[in-house]
This record gives structure tokens, sequence and C-alpha cells, in this order.
């Protein structure tokens, strides 16, 4: 894990950082053929970072058509796995050599703390290309029992063109999320990234064709989701899309494959995830301090945080006093300050959207608003499980409170609703522990913690918070390639028998 620098340190490499401005198309940058640009906001000091290409059908065609030839060409997707990893591992180290830079150009592009950049996001995303760069090669086909007279062998092959839809609120993560079992599996990708958060994306493609990567293998086109990611959806020389962001606009990429090929669509979208705090819990302390990360950690801006706490009356208030000694500790400010937690949401219009769930007389803690886009951690108590607060998901540093008198109505309460993402139980009683764990409808249930497991450990979701495969393990792979089966006849029959 690389050392944090200091505040002025980040500022100073921000103001030397070169940002790049154009569409990623076949191995070199391009303006979009429209020659239109949008802007790229430093959400939390409100100034024009930069002005981005904006890309639109026309782009896109270029695009597939580029990413299509590369496939089928075979400089990438039929090469020994072995030579894929090759060039993900330095791809990795070309991350590692430049994490500072790339760390900054989160920062100022998200408005994300630069200690989560420098210390989570980056580690985490070189940890995801090397990952799937060592399993490429360790990954078997199959045979299926076919008998004496026949050899039925089962083979994963890549997929084709796919589409990587991005969200904004972890750029280089959910970036690598995607793109490192898509490449180690020989597809060719176009990455959208979100409009609000492009440059890192931008930068990871231009170290890709220095790593080694195939041109047209990484394409990244930037731009509206009306004007990039609709034509991504509809295109039918697309084979799949791999989207992370919104219940919403996961559910427009289905109507998107249903209009036009039917490629595969893989959804990871909203959460509305719980944490249940039973009274058997046993050090309150550390249970705060994990629940005050599952909440705010990121700013709250994460499918996976826990944004609905659970908990048994008779502990209750003792937690939350706990909770809020531990909430001290975390300072919300200028992103490129490490000793800040908490830095900006990603945008005004979000921002007000996060604001407008404060119109609340129960918030216990924050609620106070700092411009231009900063929002206070904020606990409201005593929150009605079937309100807008409790059902809704605000992607924002708001933990709503809800108390249960037993273990029952604690699992009955965690299930009430449309998202099954992720959730936490707390209990000393191994028991109870299980039984949640199985009871909840979720993706990815802790015991005794938060998190989302790492990198071995397959992530997605139940019921509207996704479907169609997960990302990280193993199991990523499984969206990214296709099964075939390969039935020889073995059988020694005479010219005169019949093969009916």
């Amino acid at each position: 894990m690389p050392d944090l620098l200091t505040h002025e340190e980040y500022q100073a490499i921000g103001k030397s950082l070169d940002f790049p401005t154009n569409a990623f198309i076949n191995g070199q940058f391009q303006a979009s053929k429209s020659g239109n640009t949008f802007e790229t906001i430093n959400p939390a000091t409100g100034q024009v970072i930069a002005k981005i290409a904006a890309c639109n059908n026309d782009d896109v065609d270029h695009a597939v058509m580029k990413a299509r030839e590369s496939f089928d060409q075979g400089h990438w997707s039929k090469l020994h796995p072995s030579e894929r990893k090759e060039a993900l591992i330095k791809l990795s180290k070309l991350i590692k050599r430049n994490i500072q830079e790339l760390a900054v150009m989160e920062s100022i592009d998200s408005g994300k703390p630069i200690r989560d950049c420098v210390t989570i996001d980056l580690p985490e995303t070189i940890d995801c290309l090397l990952w799937h760069a060592e399993a490429v090669d360790k990954i078997y086909d199959q045979t299926a029992p076919a008998g004496e007279d026949a050899l039925a062998v089962i083979v994963r092959e890549p997929i084709g063109v796919v589409g990587c839809v991005l969200p904004w609120n972890f750029p280089l993560l959910m970036l690598a999320w995607k793109i490192a079992p898509a490449l180690a599996a020989g597809n060719s990708v176009i990455v959208k990234p979100a409009e609000q958060t492009s440059l890192t994306a931008l930068r990871i493609a231009e170290l890709s064709i220095e790593a080694g990567i195939p041109r047209g293998v990484f394409n990244v086109l930037t731009g509206m989701g009306p004007d990039v990611g609709q034509p991504l959806g509809l295109h039918p020389d697309v084979d799949m899309v791999s989207f992370t962001g919104s219940t919403e606009t996961g559910r427009r990429f289905l109507r998107y494959s249903a209009d036009s090929n039917l490629k595969k669509i893989v959804l990871e979208c909203g959460g509305k995830n719980p944490a249940i705090v039973l009274d058997d819990a046993e050090e309150l302390d550390l249970v705060a301090e994990h629940l005050i990360n599952a909440s705010f950690w990121n700013m709250g801006e994460n499918c996976s945080a826990n944004s609905r706490l659970i908990v048994q009356e008779n502990i209750k208030e003792a937690l939350l006093d706990k909770m809020l000694a531990h909430l001290r500790d975390w300072k919300t400010g200028d992103p490129l300050d490490p000793s800040n937690y908490l830095g900006s949401l990603v945008d005004v219009e979000h921002f007000k959207k996060v604001c407008s769930y404060l119109d609340n007389d129960n918030i216990i803690t924050g609620g106070v608003t700092e411009s231009p886009c900063y929002v206070l951690p904020t606990i409201v108590d005593k929150v009605d499980p079937n309100s807008k607060l409790a059902q809704e998901e605000v992607f924002g540093p708001i933990l709503s409170v809800i108390t249960v008198k037993s273990f029952d109505e604690a699992i009955a309460v965690a299930n009430n609703t449309d998202y099954g993402l992720a959730a936490s139980v707390f209990t000393a009683n191994g028991k109870k522990a299980i039984r949640a764990a199985r009871s909840i409808k979720a993706g990815t249930v802790t015991v005794n913690c938060y998190g989302e497991g790492d990198m071995s450990t397959p992530f997605g979701g139940y019921k509207q918070s996704g479907f169609g495969g997960r990302d990280n393990s193993i199991h990523a792979h499984d969206q990214y390639t296709e099964l075939k089966t390969i039935w020889i006849d073995l059988s020694d029959r005479a010219p005169e028998e019949s093969v009916d």
C-alpha cells in the first residue's frame, strides 16, 4: 500500500496533470466525429477540469467496427491465455507506477477522498487485474460422461464484442471489475464511463497500448447515456453489455437487448442494504465502527452501503452513542486533503437529490450541507420501515435507524425492499447468524463485519439489484464467455450399419 502524501503535494500533482480529453478508439485518442464536447467538473470546487469528447451513434459504430475487426483477427482473442496474462500483468504494473497520478485524477474528477483513492481504490484495481490475469490460464474446460462411443468436450469461448457501462462512484475499480475478466477471456471491449468521471478510464486505455494490448481491443467512448449507452445497447454487432448503475437504467438495457439482437445483459444495480444488530451482539464499540464505515464510506455513494440500521430496541441507545463517538473522526472537506475521510458528492444534481432526504425531524447528527456538493454524515432515528427514506436508494451519507423487537421482525424488515444486494448481521449467537444469513435475500451477507468479500468471492444481487452474472471471482468469467459443446463420435461402426 503506497504512503499518503501531504495535502500540498497532492495539490501540486493535480496542477501538473495533463488530462485526456478525447475518446480512445483503435489504439489512439480521437475527437468525436461531431466535434462536440462536454465539460467535466470538479465537484469539490465547481470548476471545469476539461472539455471531453461528446461521442454519439457515429462514434459507437466506428468503435464497434474496430472492436469487431480486432476480435475477428484474433490478435488478442486467439492468443494463448498465458500471453494475455502477461499483458494484463504489465498493465497492472503500469498502473502501480502511475498510482499517485491516477489517484489524484480520480479524486479531482469524482470528489472521492484521496486517502481512499490511494489506499483502497488503486490497490484493489491493481489486485483485480492481477487476479483475473493469473486465473485465465488456470480455468480448465470439461468433459461430460458420454460413454465409450463418444467424447463430449465443453469449452469456453470469448463472447465477442463487449460493452462495459460504468457507474460514477468507483470509476477505476468498476472499470477493473469489468475489463479484467472480459479481456482475460479474450474479448474486445468498449467502455462507456459515466459522463461525470471519464478521465481515469481514458488514461488506463492509453496505458493498455503500452502494456501490449492490441489496437481495437480496449476502447473508451465518452459522452452521455442517450448518445453512447443507448446506441451500444441497441447495436446489432455488440454481443454483450455488462452494466453497473441504477435499476432504472438497467431496465433500459433489457429493452435495448429485446429491441436489437438479444445480446446478453448482465446487471449490477441498486441496493437498500440492511445492517441487523441483535441485542446479543458483543463488542458494541467494534460494531459501531463497522456501521459507520458501512454507512458513510465513499460518502454513502456505494451500492453495497448499509443504509438501513435495523437494531433491537434494548441496545439501540448504547449503540448510537458509540456510533456518534466514532463519527467524530470522519472529517468532511477537500478531497485532496488526506486527513479528510469524506469528500464531495459527485455533482450538483446528485447533491440536490440527496439533500431532498434531509427534511426530517428525527435527524440526530448531520443534516447540514456545505456548498458546493458536500453533505455531512447523517443519522436519522425512528424511521418508518415503509417510508420513502427506508425504501429508496439515497446513494448518499444518510443512515436510517429502524427499531425492532425480535429476530423475526428484524429479518422481515430487512427483506422489506425491492433490492437484494448486500446485508450485514451482528450477533454473538452462531445459530442466529446462520439463520439470518440464510434468510436475508441478498447476494452478499457479512456476519459481524461489513464488506463485500474479496476478489475471490462473487458480487451481485437478488431481486431488482441485478441478475445475469456476478462480478469478481471465477464466476465473473462466466458472463464474458460462451459455453460450447463439442460431441465427437468414437463408435466403430461397419460401413453398412445405419447411423439412425
